[in-house]
């Protein structure tokens, strides 16, 4: 899988990737990112990237020609490319999503800044628009690092465990069941007794339930969706 990001602060982006299970991924070639910057398509003197919006309001707009450009150019250079655009109106970003993007070879995440990108550029280029909440960042580069991490998860052999995705949130639309580690007893809170007993069945019965009562406390309105399907 290749990502790329399309942003005017690589910096904020790259970092990201030094570390941990990403950079391992990288190191196996599983993985790739790279970038590009709007301003390096920019034609006017200043490589000048933003402007007032049309009709007045508070604040500056990407303008359309160096996006255009950087995206254009994107798009020769690699036929795969699935331009995925991070903003407030876009549909909720789920696991579901994650999962299915998982199986595309090429995803390039649009990041905007001020008060958003020229909607002409978005109505030409994107494939998807995610929302990852209901609230408003500076700029869409921590949106789409939420989402890149999310859907590389998904990927064959970026985690070494593989078997732990069949376990976490959202998976059977449940939240994940709670997780205990050594020791047993740590300050007189100890760990269910059931977990230390070996019997797998029970323990994945025990963790199904646990599960259930979860996902009612902390996310009711998934409870409910589950509860209608039964």
């Amino acid at each position: 899988m290749n990502f790329t990001f399309v942003t005017l602060f690589e910096n904020l982006v790259s970092s990201y990737f030094d570390d941990s299970i990403l950079k391992r991924a990288i190191e196996a070639k599983i993985l790739s990112v790279a970038f590009y910057n709007p301003r390096d398509y920019a034609k006017n003197r200043f490589s000048k990237v933003d402007d007032y919006q049309a009709g007045g309001g508070a604040g500056l707009l990407l303008m359309p020609q160096p996006m255009f450009d950087a995206l254009e150019t994107i798009k020769q250079e690699d036929v795969d490319a699935y331009f995925v655009f991070a903003s407030p109106v876009g549909k909720p970003f789920k696991q579901i999503d994650a999962k299915r993007l998982a199986q595309k070879k090429s995803i390039v995440f649009v990041c905007g800044r001020y008060e958003g990108i020229d909607e002409r550029v978005v109505e030409t280029y994107a494939d998807e628009i995610f929302s990852i909440g209901d609230y408003v960042l500076t700029g869409g580069e921590l949106a789409s690092l939420v989402m890149c991490d999310s859907i590389s998860r998904n990927i064959k052999g970026v985690l070494g465990n593989e078997e732990s995705l069949q376990e976490e949130s959202f998976e059977e639309g449940l939240l994940e069941a709670p997780s205990f580690s050594k020791p047993a007893n740590y300050n007189d809170k100890v760990v269910p007794s059931e977990f230390l007993k070996g019997n797998h069945a029970k323990i994945t019965s025990l963790k199904n339930e646990m599960s259930k009562m979860k996902t009612k406390y902390f996310r009711p309105d998934l409870f409910a969706r589950i509860e209608t399907r039964h």
